[in-house]
């Protein structure tokens, strides 16, 4: 949980592991904002393009979706058993399925004939 401190523009200029008097400021880990402040301190850059890391982390959730779909392909081909990945990846694939079906209100199938 990473709490910042802004310059008068609102740019994140410093971050701290816990709430100190010039770090109240508590922001979601992988904000965009954060993760600009993060890349400008690894690369040594005063200014890197928002834009860029917001299409990238845009990029980074469609990616998710295209392995999940690449896993459940091998799997339906038999060239891959569920239980053949690592337990923390089967925990994290079920996990995302039962979200997705959580907020899928409207379950499609063949045997509704096109009725709603």
């Amino acid at each position: 949980m990473p709490y910042v401190m802004r310059d008068n523009t609102g740019k994140i200029v410093a971050v701290s592991a816990i709430e100190i008097e010039s770090a109240r400021e508590w922001v979601e880990e992988g904000s965009d904002d954060l993760n600009v402040f993060l890349l400008d301190m690894a690369m040594g850059k005063d200014a890197v393009d928002t834009t860029a890391v917001r299409a990238l982390s845009e990029s980074d959730q469609a990616m998710i979706r295209v392995v999940e779909d690449v896993v459940d392909l091998l799997i339906a081909q038999n060239l891959l058993r569920f239980t053949d990945l690592p337990a923390p990846a089967q925990e994290k694939l079920m996990e995302r399925r039962s979200l997705r079906q959580a907020l899928s209100p409207l379950n499609w199938s063949s045997d509704d004939e096109g009725v709603i």
